[in-house]
């Protein structure tokens, strides 16, 4: 067989282990070898054919690795709102208690239960609060 037969059947078996993992980098390999495919018609040099599927496969994946498609950063869980669905709820909080340095705490009653609640922003005034993050059992929360 020719060369850049196997280059293509090697990026074939790369592609089937890819649809094991479901994460488009082995993808991107895939993409390095057919492009050593396409070089072996060109190039005799099986080193520079190695090289070349090297190089591409790489940017590839360098590429997809810093697209919206590659690993994101974790965020904070605590203010994510597609991790937790009180984030942006609004609650009613009656009274608040001074805790110093600008931080008010208080109880009320949210979702049928008695939830500790959280703010830096409320001034020790009543009324109905936005929850911002979620943190233990503390509701974190700002002014609506």
């Amino acid at each position: 067989m020719e060369a850049w037969t196997w280059w293509l059947v090697l990026a074939g078996v790369v592609v089937i282990l890819e649809l094991f993992t479901g994460t488009f980098y082995l993808l991107m390999f895939a993409v390095g070898l057919a492009s050593a495919s396409i070089a072996s018609l060109f190039i005799g040099s099986v080193q520079l054919q190695m090289l070349i599927a090297a190089v591409i496969g790489s940017v590839a994946t360098l590429a997809l690795h810093n697209s919206k498609y590659g690993w994101k950063e974790r965020g904070d869980t605590a203010r994510d709102p597609n991790v937790n669905i009180d984030i942006g709820q609004q609650l009613k909080v009656d009274e608040w208690h001074d805790q110093g340095n600008g931080v008010f705490v208080a109880r009320t009653k949210y979702r049928g239960a008695m939830w500790d609640v959280e703010s830096r922003h409320a001034n020790g005034s009543s009324g109905v609060f936005v929850i911002e993050a979620v943190e233990g059992s503390r509701l974190i929360v700002r002014p609506s």
